[in-house]
């Protein structure tokens, strides 16, 4: 009982341990929703590797808690009620055996005392006899009398001797039998209990030890899981991640024109003197933009005051053409915010929400092509939602091979259904599809639109970089780029055609990726168009699931693909199969 309380308070400490530790990997579990796309440093991945071990470390400490309380807990409490009912069985057959003995003591003791009682009447009828007998006064029927009394009393001695000496030996052999036979049985049944309690302790301290050692080489994958986890961290690619986050696609300033004032002194003299005429409006303070510049821009300096207003549409500042036409010309308030929201928030990334908020204030609420953003973060959010379109016209296009297949079932076989009734549904999908084409179409040219721009940045800031011209561009809330009428003079950049890396991202030709595999039950034939035949054991890749309509879509080995009926075939998806997207 000692013992069983000893495991009961063990088991109690593992299930309050396991309890803490589940709570702390609660607390600290991120709570992320599944279109949470923000991105993930490899050290947080870790991090939520190790949450997820120690979770499972939990997990084994309730497991020895459990095999401790089924195994040694539970087992020891059935064995200790066992045990006390046979040593009170035991205890009251010695109680029996000694009562029974008391009650031959006792007997042996009751013809003792009525023997010596009769012995003493025995004595005095003796006497007066004799008294009688030597009287000579003294009848003869009053000795006659005498002599039968003395005689009575010797008789009734007698028996009670005989009766003495019979519960004497009764009584000598009962103890003898007692304490030779009964109560040694009774002993070594004692002892044969305690020492199968022994053996039942034995058996506990082991089974206590082995409830620990089964859950070691479970606990010790956890441990080198942890280890896993902490190897994997790659700081490379965690300040990637940073990079890309923060990613504008806004280039630099550019350099400062020499502004030539002794041009009105020397006008008179020559008119064919080389020289930069003089726009009002590009003339600039230069004290408050190197000033602002070097204070904003530069990550590890002082930040000083802000001289100027923020960013407003006037404080874009123009060029003119020998035409007349103006062209905006962005300052370096964007990369500012940039780079002060880098400087001022917060150790982790997030999804670039600060800096998004600071730039809808200066450019208002948010366009749907996303011309609100900087070039790089619009390109990707493009993307982002081209990508999601595509998705959605995917599964309109599934449902409406499904409502085709099902009206063509109804027309061969009226009484399932009428075909009349899924035109509707027909229609409502067909007009999707269209709408969320035309949402793609738009999307990808805003987004050709965009890669176009950084491309021809990017071929003039190469160009820049070999002819080293000074160029007195600005870049545009959307990443356009401006150079005025006399460089274009003298030697305007070279445009280099570049072909669009993400085209093939929207070809509707590549094969769908294979979501699974799948093993025929039974043969089918598929005369049907858009089925595929296969035979029973034949081994497919799923490209597509049932929809709802009995129908999965496979693909042979050799690239074949068509439609088999879901109740043919035994279906394996794949946890993180190709194409899938997983969001930690």
């Amino acid at each position: 009982e000692k013992y069983a309380k000893f495991v009961k308070e063990r088991i109690e400490i593992e299930q309050n341990y396991a309890k803490q530790l589940r709570n702390l990997v609660k607390k600290y579990c991120p709570k992320r929703s599944p279109k949470d796309e923000e991105p993930r440093f490899t050290s947080c991945i870790a991090f939520f590797n190790i949450l997820n071990e120690l979770n499972d470390y939990a997990g084994q400490r309730e497991v020895v808690a459990e095999e401790m309380g089924h195994r040694v807990y539970g087992e020891l409490m059935r064995y200790s009620h066992d045990l006390k009912t046979e040593r009170k069985m035991h205890l009251q057959e010695g109680r029996k055996a000694q009562q029974y003995l008391d009650m031959c003591w006792k007997q042996m003791d009751n013809s003792k005392k009525k023997f010596e009682r009769e012995c003493r009447e025995a004595e005095k009828a003796q006497q007066s006899y004799e008294r009688l007998d030597n009287d000579t006064n003294a009848t003869k029927a009053d000795v006659e009398k005498a002599k039968q009394q003395l005689n009575l009393r010797t008789h009734m001695a007698d028996e009670n001797k005989n009766e003495y000496a019979a519960q004497l030996q009764n009584f000598n052999g009962e103890q003898h039998k007692h304490y030779y036979i009964v109560i040694p049985q009774i002993y070594k049944q004692l002892q044969e209990m305690d020492e199968r309690r022994t053996i039942k302790l034995s058996e506990c301290y082991k089974g206590f030890a082995d409830s620990e050692r089964k859950v070691i080489p479970i606990i010790s994958k956890c441990l080198e899981g942890m280890i896993l986890a902490a190897k994997s961290v790659d700081e490379h690619r965690d300040s990637q991640l940073v990079i890309d986050c923060f990613k504008s696609g806004f280039e630099p300033p550019g350099d400062f024109p020499f502004e030539d004032y002794s041009q009105n002194i020397y006008r008179t003299i020559s008119d064919g003197t080389i020289s930069t005429p003089k726009q009002e409006g590009m003339r600039i303070d230069s004290k408050t933009t190197v000033g602002k510049a070097k204070g904003k821009l530069w990550l590890f300096g002082k930040k000083p005051k802000p001289q100027s207003p923020p960013l407003t549409p006037t404080s874009l500042y123009t060029t003119s053409t020998p035409n007349g036409s103006q062209y905006p010309i962005f300052s370096i308030e964007p990369v500012h915010y940039c780079m002060s929201d880098i400087k001022t928030g917060k150790p982790r990334i997030p999804s670039f929400r600060s800096l998004k908020r600071g730039y809808f204030c200066l450019q208002g609420p948010a366009l749907e092509d996303f011309s609100h953003l900087p070039p790089e973060q619009r390109r990707k959010k493009l993307q982002q939602r081209i990508d999601e379109l595509n998705r959605e016209l995917q599964k309109e296009t599934d449902q409406k091979d499904a409502l085709i297949k099902m009206k063509d079932v109804y027309e061969k076989n009226p009484q399932m259904g009428d075909p009349g009734s899924l035109q509707p549904k027909l229609t409502e999908t067909m007009s999707n599809m269209d709408r969320l084409r035309m949402e793609i179409h738009k999307n990808e040219a805003w987004l050709s639109e965009v890669e176009g721009k950084v491309a021809a940045r990017s071929d003039r800031r190469h160009s820049s970089d070999i002819n080293h011209l000074v160029t007195q561009g600005r870049e545009s809330p959307e990443g356009s780029y401006t150079d005025d009428a006399n460089q274009e003079v003298r030697g305007p950049p070279q445009q280099h055609a570049h072909p669009n890396e993400f085209d093939d991202e929207f070809e509707d030709d590549d094969p769908l990726p294979a979501i699974g595999h799948c093993k025929a039950i039974y043969p089918f034939d598929g005369h049907n168009e858009g089925t595929l035949a296969m035979k029973e054991g034949e081994i497919l890749y799923i490209i597509e699931e049932d929809k709802g309509d009995g129908w999965t879509r496979a693909r042979r080995h050799n690239g074949e693909e068509g439609y088999v009926p879901t109740s043919y075939i035994d279906v394996t998806l794949e946890k993180n199969s190709k194409g899938a997207v997983t969001y930690i």
